[in-house]
């Protein structure tokens, strides 16, 4: 179908977003042109104040609009523990729990060399410089349980023991509420082998 020039800019632009494809960038466009100018204005607006000021925290690589993000400036966190995730989405997750008081790093992505994707663009420099200086007692690797994912924690396990620090992995298994007929053969066998005892004490 023949759009104008600018209509069709605008179409290949919202199409860089994850999931969206040329019916779904199409429907978006068209609401936005048709029903929400002014949305569409402050969206823009947001994108490229969000684009100029948003960086990465010095610290850790989560997103941040000053040198260091809140959790690393926060004085109330842990600074023993630290979770190394792949995304600053893993770490809105976990923060949502309530269960976690330690601090992060984020990868911004895994290991996977076919992809170019190094240990140098994960920040793993940055990752040694934490650990040397000598705060941090136990790393916590919560990367996810594909092939690279797990690649990954066994690299930075590999770094981190070297320093004598304490590794442990998060755990992956059968979900609450989750019925074990659907449960796929590998997180039912995670399940089975990181087992809890129940004893009573």
């Amino acid at each position: 179908m023949a759009y104008s020039p600018l209509l069709q800019q605008l179409l290949q632009a919202l199409r860089c977003l994850p999931g969206v494809g040329a019916r779904t960038a199409q429907r978006m466009a068209f609401h936005l042109l048709e029903r929400d100018r002014e949305g569409a204005r402050a969206l823009a607006s947001a994108l490229i104040e969000g684009l100029e000021r948003i960086g990465e925290c010095e610290c850790c690589r989560m997103f941040a609009e000053d040198a260091l993000c809140w959790i690393c400036a926060s004085v109330e966190r842990d600074a023993a523990l630290l979770c190394v995730v792949e995304s600053p989405a893993d770490v809105i997750a976990i923060e949502e729990s309530g269960i976690y008081q330690g601090r992060y790093f984020v990868l911004q992505g895994r290991l996977s060399p076919l992809d170019g994707v190094g240990p140098e663009e994960l920040g793993l420099k940055l990752f040694e410089q934490n650990l040397a200086k000598g705060e941090v007692r136990e790393i916590i690797l919560a990367t996810s349980s594909t092939v690279e994912g797990e690649a990954t924690a066994g690299y930075l396990g590999a770094i981190a023991q070297q320093g004598n620090i304490r590794v442990s992995r998060i755990a992956h298994g059968v979900p609450i509420g989750g019925e074990l007929e659907y449960v796929d053969r590998s997180t039912l066998s995670r399940a089975i082998a990181g087992r809890n005892s129940l004893e009573h004490e």
